[in-house]
């Protein structure tokens, strides 16, 4: 499994600004290796973010997002000491969940 994810929501105002680091390789597909072969392609498909397990982000991506991609968004009605969570899926199946409280 990947790394934990960096998250970090900071309250400003009526809203909070959520922004997370997501350790991933994003592989395309259409990068060759030094043999000539394709390698194969290793992308996260989607991401989904609640507060206090309340939907709040839902994205489908592609192959055409960097490595170890970065993702900002604000959330309205966010509150200190809210709990915050992430979630990946890529299309091998495999998924990283992690959380953090809103500060």
């Amino acid at each position: 499994m990947a790394d934990p994810m960096r998250i970090r929501a900071q309250v400003a105002g009526d809203k909070a600004t959520v922004r997370v680091l997501m350790s991933h390789e994003m592989e395309t597909g259409q990068r060759k290796d030094a043999a000539g072969k394709t390698i194969p392609a290793w992308f996260i498909q989607e991401v989904s973010a609640q507060l206090n397990g309340r939907s709040v982000l839902a994205a489908e991506w592609g192959p055409s997002v960097s490595k170890n991609p970065f993702l900002q968004f604000s959330v309205k009605g966010a509150k200190a000491g809210d709990k915050l969570t992430v979630t990946w899926k890529d299309n091998r199946g495999e998924t990283r969940s992690d959380e953090a409280t809103v500060s």
